[in-house]
């Protein structure tokens, strides 16, 4: 029989110096979280803490004072410094046993890897807790294991990403589901573009203090977009639906002259519609950004449709040689002005006979152009069928990683905005 939650709460718990130390980044809370939000199971809490057994046993004992679900990642490979097992034996009061499923898991893995000389140096992650519900693991050989005391679930995965989304994605969320009866949890995300975000909360405030108890609003600003998520809760589905699509048509009503999207969170799947939806083709040619533009853009699952071809003229000769710029305007004006940048963007879409394309030049930084153009300074250009709109930037606050992502989403931005206003 399901237990019944009206609200589910999950602690997450990284485990792992390298996080602490900044060496590497961890992407396994957010994704995490993301999954449990999709089932109406709310994240309250993430740890991030070190490979030390009392640290790990102290976490857990918090963490269990908030939640009713606990999921750790990190710790469980074959080396000596993961303690995450021993400190799950010792907060359960438990011992640890050779699971002989798991070690025949295990093997099979190898032979299938033609690598059973590690299975003997691997044996020990088919050492689980005696309590433990195992979840086998078909991307690595460490186990997720599963214990569940006072009503209360632990699950232990291992830190590896590329392990911990199929985990989570193929077994663990479809358990939680099957054993607990969850609320539903609907979302819509509208996006809203040139629009200050203080005005906007302004704007929509009595909307806002309006909204029914089981929806709630946050606002989240990407760059000069802000998205505004609506989230609702509840024990039908279809209703929830309804209700967030009513809350969408009152905010469209207030602002929609600002609103370029009423579905989709990120700016390329926004591309994506609106090229489809208006039978547009593009194309690329970047100098500053590296690529990262047609990256994105190519991203989506479809983009084939529109996408026809990049290019990254990095170097000046080549943006004469290949795209055919004008040399005498890029001695007139450098290569980072406006009128390069408005050129490149015809030059390209003549070379690939596309309806739309964007170019950038800029310095990245982090040294100055070799026109002694600014680090930070970008300039780029939209050109839609016959008409060029231009484009500056000066971003010197951001280091060259930061910058290149930042201007190329902007860039997105507004590209989807000019579609949505020429419609």
């Amino acid at each position: 029989m399901q237990k019944f939650f009206s609200q589910m709460n999950a602690t997450l718990i990284t485990i792992g110096d390298e996080i602490l130390s900044g060496n590497t980044v961890d992407t396994n809370s957010t994704f995490i979280a993301e999954q449990l939000k999709n089932i109406g199971i709310k994240t309250v809490q993430i740890f991030t803490i070190s490979d030390e057994v009392e640290t790990i046993k102290k976490t857990l004992k918090l963490a269990f004072e908030m939640s009713d679900l606990v999921i750790t990642t990190g710790g469980l490979g074959p080396t000596k410094d993961d303690r995450t097992k021993t400190a799950y034996k010792e907060y359960f009061n438990d011992v640890l046993v050779l699971d002989e499923a798991t070690f025949e898991h295990l093997k099979q893995l190898f032979i299938k890897r033609n690598r059973e000389y590690l299975l003997e140096i691997n044996k020990d992650q088919a050492v689980v807790l005696s309590k433990a519900y195992i979840f086998q693991n078909f991307n690595g050989t460490a186990p997720c294991q599963m214990v569940e005391e006072n009503g209360k679930i632990a699950i232990c995965l291992p830190g590896v990403p590329y392990e911990v989304k199929p985990f989570i994605k193929k077994q663990i969320v479809p358990f939680l589901q099957q054993k607990f009866k969850l609320p539903f949890i609907e979302s819509r995300i509208i996006s809203v573009v040139n629009y200050p975000e203080s005005l906007l909360a302004n704007d929509i405030e009595s909307w806002e203090l309006n909204l029914p108890k089981h929806i709630s609003l946050s606002y989240l600003p990407v760059g000069n977009r802000v998205k505004l998520r609506l989230s609702a809760s509840g024990d039908n589905l279809q209703d929830l639906k309804n209700d967030l699509e009513k809350q969408v048509k009152e905010v469209f009503d207030i602002i929609g002259d600002r609103v370029i999207a009423t579905n989709e969170d990120k700016i390329e799947q926004i591309l994506h519609d609106v090229l489809i939806k208006q039978k547009l083709t593009i194309s690329t040619a970047e100098s500053c950004t590296s690529g990262e533009l047609a990256r994105l853009i190519t991203s989506v699952s479809g983009s084939s449709n529109y996408f026809i071809s990049g290019i990254v003229p990095y170097q000046t000769e080549k943006k004469i040689e290949i795209l055919g710029v004008d040399k005498n305007l890029i001695e007139k004006f450098t290569v980072v002005s406006e009128e390069v940048a408005a050129e490149m963007a015809e030059k390209c879409q003549d070379l690939f006979k596309t309806d739309i394309a964007i170019s950038t030049t800029g310095v990245a930084g982090p040294n100055k152009g070799e026109d002694g153009n600014e680090t930070g300074t970008v300039f780029y250009a939209i050109r839609i069928k016959d008409k060029t709109e231009n484009f500056k930037l000066f971003l010197p606050y951001l280091d060259r990683g930061d910058f290149v992502n930042f201007v190329s989403q902007k860039i997105i931005q507004e590209l989807v905005t000019l579609l949505v206003a020429n419609k």
